[in-house]
């Protein structure tokens, strides 16, 4: 799909945010890439292990172990921690799937997640923003997918250990 067709569809839905903040008080985790956690980290001031946890879940490994993948923003008792008083308090740095929200690319196809704003206006402008950044978040996405593949092929995962894997490597967890 290209940006054109995207923009076209994107039109054609409709979307306005209306800042109502239900994606960040939702049960939905937000998994985010070791870059993501670090522009956050830089934006707030935040240790990294206190903006993200790993991702809850894992694949067993067959010897005890298991395996997951990437990392989800840690939340609290009302949602996304970075969500205050109506607004986002890490705006400038919001991972792409809070950039892209309610959208996000599948495969080939525009997929569309439940959401107050959706039918909304929309202008030619807007649509091409937020297509070019369904697809920026869609090339990041796959190169981190990328690099998980190197780490695999190139990593030995330790037997009978919990371990998470991202595009810098294997780390066990306690």
């Amino acid at each position: 799909m290209d940006r054109n067709d995207l923009t076209l569809q994107l039109r054609d839905i409709g979307f306005s945010c209306i800042r109502c903040g239900e994606c960040c008080r939702t049960d939905n985790l937000v998994m985010v890439s070791p870059e993501e956690i670090e522009q956050l980290a830089g934006e707030t001031g935040r240790a990294a292990d206190a903006l993200a946890e790993p991702y809850p879940e894992c694949i067993g490994t067959g010897d005890g172990g298991s395996i997951t993948f990437e990392w989800s923003l840690r939340k609290d008792e009302s949602g996304c921690s970075f969500f205050s008083e109506g607004l986002c308090t890490a705006y400038a740095a919001r991972p792409w799937i809070c950039r892209t929200y309610p959208f996000m690319l599948e495969g080939g196809s525009l997929r569309v997640s439940a959401c107050p704003g959706i039918g909304g206006d929309i202008t030619a402008e807007k649509a091409w923003e937020l297509a070019g950044l369904l697809m920026e978040r869609r090339r990041a996405e796959q190169q981190e997918e990328e690099r998980v593949r190197r780490v695999l092929a190139t990593t030995r995962i330790p037997h009978g250990c919990r371990v998470l894997v991202d595009g810098r490597g294997v780390r066990v967890l306690l």
